[in-house]
């Protein structure tokens, strides 16, 4: 079994996301970060649009990935139908076993401590175990001493995906906050890692 594309040297990870009011952009911006970090990565935006599509060329974009991370606020406990719209706008896709063996992950945001977050994490994990695709969580240990807050790495406590919050009158600028966004970052780095590990020698 050929695992990932063995003729371009450089590793290519897709984030393929839906922010609502920017505060998940910002935190796929820290994802993307932590990604392009990693020497010999090139990470690749692509933001759903409000209508649930992909930019153009977005499709060939992510045929072309060797990893695929997702990304949509929660809303009303799982991800935002613009989100859901391209999940199963990949059903060909999926029927060809177009994205097997790519590797995948996940991050989502949303107002409260909690409020679901697992459950559209479990949705992009089951979305990707369709496909045939090898899952990375954060790998990251939880903040959870009476020291920690917000401001600490994977304060939310995520292991199988990143889990931000973006207090409902906070602006842009103000969340996600600084622990959320170390969390995409050091994230980010991790899949990095583990797509080039698996790649074949060029």
């Amino acid at each position: 079994m050929q695992l990932l594309r063995e003729s371009d040297p450089m590793s290519r990870i897709a984030i393929v996301y839906f922010s609502g009011y920017g505060h998940t952009a910002r935190l796929a911006d820290a994802v993307a970060l932590g990604v392009a970090e990693i020497p010999g990565t090139e990470a690749v935006s692509l933001r759903i649009d409000p209508d649930g599509n992909l930019p153009e060329g977005g499709l060939d974009q992510l045929a072309a990935a060797d990893a695929i991370i997702y990304g949509s606020p929660t809303y009303m406990g799982g991800p935002a139908w613009q989100f859901k719209k391209f999940a199963e706008s990949t059903a060909r896709i999926w029927l060809a076993e177009g994205w097997k063996d790519k590797i995948a992950a996940g991050f989502t945001n949303s107002a409260t401590v909690n409020g679901d977050k697992a459950i559209t994490l479990i949705y992009f994990w089951t979305l990707s175990q369709q496909h045939g695709q090898i899952w990375v969580g954060t790998g990251l240990l939880p903040a959870n001493t009476k020291a920690n807050g917000p401001g600490d790495v994977n304060w939310s406590g995520g292991s199988v995906g990143i889990m931000a919050i973006s207090p409902s009158d906070a602006s842009t600028e103000e969340a996600p906050r600084t622990g959320d966004l170390e969390t995409g970052r050091l994230a980010g780095q991790r899949v990095a890692l583990v797509t080039s590990r698996l790649r074949p020698a060029g």
